[in-house]
């Protein structure tokens, strides 16, 4: 079970519900992930909005836990303002923090991100920041009391993987909170991987709605972030310069 600030969770998937092509496989997609947090923008969703214009409308929300993010804050206190707006309307008091610092990139802010995390976390908030892969960062977002990191496995969007699978091992092993890998997962494969290195969980939006079949796409990502984690449990086999047979070389019979 994945635990985020006393709450627990079934899934290690976390799924973003922008940019599918319609509400039907939006739907569906979420259906087949398994996932049991859901995450969104407050700068993109009219809670008093009709169902054609509310991204959300299509789902039963009340299956699932909402993760607002602070996408398009550039300040701290942007995204302080719109966590207390989502607050606000009754939906939650988890809230990913997103301080973008560079328009290009898309990556963050280390020092406004910090500064909206001590913020939130004072107003009671579960905070879960989004940071690039800087295993100093991490640690200072951990010290202020945030209840998980979530380092970039590349830029936004970008379905490069991850870039740096040194680094995100670091922030893995020294974090005592969940490590949720975020950002630029493109396959099923990525997904494996990064929980392999140990990651407590992936949190991901494009690499489904954007692809081919989001449908299948999400199942495959639900079933990637399981096996990933199987594999991190039961530790994989040392690497070896040779070959070492397989078949036990004692109690044979000789021909």
């Amino acid at each position: 079970m994945l635990e985020i600030g006393g709450k627990t969770f079934a899934s290690r998937l976390l799924l973003g519900t922008g940019k599918y092509p319609d509400a039907e496989t939006q739907q569906q997609a979420v259906e087949a992930s398994e996932t049991n947090i859901l995450t969104f923008s407050v700068r993109r969703l009219d809670v008093f909005a009709k169902e054609q214009t509310n991204p959300l409308a299509a789902l039963d929300l009340s299956r699932y836990d909402l993760l607002p993010n602070t996408a398009g804050a550039k300040t701290a206190e942007e995204a302080v303002r719109l966590a207390r707006l989502a607050r606000a309307s009754g939906m939650c008091d988890m809230v990913k923090v997103e301080v973008i610092g560079c328009d290009k990139t898309l990556l963050p802010d280390p020092i406004e991100t910090l500064r909206a995390a001590e913020e939130l976390i004072k107003d009671g908030f579960i905070v879960l920041p989004y940071t690039s892969d800087d295993l100093l960062l991490a640690r200072r977002l951990e010290e202020l009391g945030c209840h998980a990191i979530m380092p970039a496995a590349s830029p936004i969007g970008s379905g490069q993987g991850i870039l740096n699978p040194l680094a995100l091992s670091f922030i893995i092993e020294q974090m005592t909170v969940p490590v949720i890998v975020d950002a630029g997962i493109g396959s099923p494969a990525d997904a494996a991987y990064a929980m392999e290195l140990g990651a407590d969980g992936v949190l991901l939006n494009s690499a489904v709605a954007h692809a081919t079949d989001p449908v299948k796409m999400a199942q495959a990502m639900k079933l990637a972030v399981e096996a990933g984690r199987l594999g991190f449990e039961a530790g994989r086999i040392e690497k070896k310069r040779y070959a070492t047979a397989s078949s036990p070389t004692t109690g044979i019979s000789r021909p």
